[in-house]
């Protein structure tokens, strides 16, 4: 399964076509990105990232949504290896 992640332009570092590249701010940390699937984004705009390479850009209110599901999914995710005991094992049929 592929995950792409919301991630705001923070900064071009090079708009040339073929090797677009900018920092984008996951947060509060930024990484560089290939940007040539949207040349077109501005700084402060948000993109899905896959990869290390933005692949589209998102609106604030959707890249606002994805990143609350998967902030829950994450907790969802702590909550429920929390509640199983350390030395639990699998059994098989």
């Amino acid at each position: 399964m592929c995950l792409g992640i919301p991630g705001r332009v923070h900064s071009w570092l090079n708009q040339d076509e073929l090797f677009a590249t900018a920092n984008i701010e996951f947060g509060g940390i930024s990484r560089p990105c290939n940007m040539v699937c949207v040349p077109e984004a501005q700084v402060g705009d948000f993109v899905i990232v896959h990869a290390g390479v933005a692949i589209c850009r998102i609106d604030a209110a959707e890249a606002a949504r994805v990143l609350a599901e998967l902030e829950r999914l994450e907790l969802a995710d702590l909550e429920s290896s929390q509640a199983a005991p350390a030395d639990a094992e699998f059994k098989t049929l």
